[in-house]
């Protein structure tokens, strides 16, 4: 089993950001009903941020309304959250000021119901030293018990190496899946691995394209689909990788989004890497029976990741990951 700040997680997690930041979340009862599953199915490593919804219905008025009912499951969850952006939610901010203010607003919203387990700047904010940041977080909230460890998000191979030197990271968040493989590239997973810090692989099933549900824009989530992937032209051809993971996930007796979730963890072993190197993918879902789709492994041989790196080397996803104004890579 998987470890992050000394717990053990299940090899599988959970991205709560679907729960809350949508154009119509879902109930709150099916909310509940869906985080119990993923606890019951071993997904207790759950993610959710600050700014994932509107700061009256964002995760972490969920998760304390949710522990608010279930105490019980407090303990057994392992909850790391994302802020560090500006109040008004428009960049990057880790500005001692606005650290406090995004730590003490998360601490405050879970009103006592829950530790927070890792706190992550969404993103680098590359107008503060990363020094300054981390020193605020350490030696005022993790030294002081009041959460648990520092993790880092959606960031750099050189971020990474420079952070390391400065703090203990915890885990490193990126994205990772049959669609996007960029940090075997770019030096990032090569890097978790150097340091012994488990990589958390937010939206495994890229986007909604590898559930195999997306047939048309209509199956987009509104809010995506002015994003690259989902361009006239792009989206098309995207479509077409998306057919060629169902009819391999077929084969195994498998969905599409069960072979995506399983390479990912697959991975471990297939790539080579200079240490051992956890990864952790943590699919969102907001019913219980896709949670327990995505609950089922999928028994990978060398064969099959041979496989599927052929059909992928034929394939490139078509448009960039976010538009141009979100930052990546920082």
């Amino acid at each position: 089993m998987p470890t992050l700040v000394g717990k053990e997680v299940g090899p599988t997690g959970y991205g709560l950001m679907g729960l809350t930041w949508r154009t119509k979340p879902c109930p709150q009862e099916q909310a509940f009903e869906a985080m119990k599953t993923a606890l019951k199915h071993g997904m207790n490593f759950w993610n959710g941020g600050e700014f994932y919804g509107p700061p009256e219905y964002n995760s972490l008025v969920l998760l304390e309304r949710y522990f608010e009912k279930y105490p019980e499951d407090a303990d057994k969850v392992v909850l790391s959250i994302k802020g560090g952006v500006s109040a008004d939610g428009s960049r990057p901010d880790g500005s001692p000021e606005n650290i406090r203010r995004s730590l003490d607003n998360c601490i405050a919203q879970l009103k006592g119901r829950k530790k927070l387990d890792m706190f992550e700047c969404a993103r680098r904010d590359p107008n503060v030293p990363m020094k300054t940041t981390f020193d605020v977080i350490d030696k005022e909230y993790v030294q002081t018990g009041k959460i648990g460890g520092i993790s880092l998000s959606e960031v750099s191979a050189e971020t990474i190496h420079e952070a390391a030197k400065i703090t203990k990271i915890v885990a490193v968040e990126v994205e990772l899946s049959l669609f996007t493989r960029d940090v075997f590239e770019n030096g990032v997973a090569e890097a978790c691995a150097e340091h012994g810090i488990p990589l958390v692989a937010y939206s495994p099933v890229g986007r909604g394209f590898l559930t195999g549900q997306i047939k048309t824009l209509d199956d987009v989530e509104p809010v995506l689909r002015s994003w690259p992937w989902f361009q006239p032209g792009n989206f098309e051809l995207n479509l077409q990788l998306a057919a060629q993971i169902g009819e391999l996930a077929a084969k195994k007796g498998a969905t599409s989004a069960q072979l995506a979730i399983s390479w990912t963890k697959r991975l471990q072993t297939w790539r080579k890497f200079s240490k051992p190197l956890t990864i952790i993918p943590i699919p969102g879902a907001t019913t219980v029976a896709r949670i327990e789709e995505n609950a089922v492994d999928v028994d990978l041989s060398d064969e099959d990741m041979a496989q599927i790196d052929a059909t992928l080397a034929k394939f490139k996803p078509a448009g960039e990951r976010y538009p141009d104004y979100v930052p990546t890579n920082t």
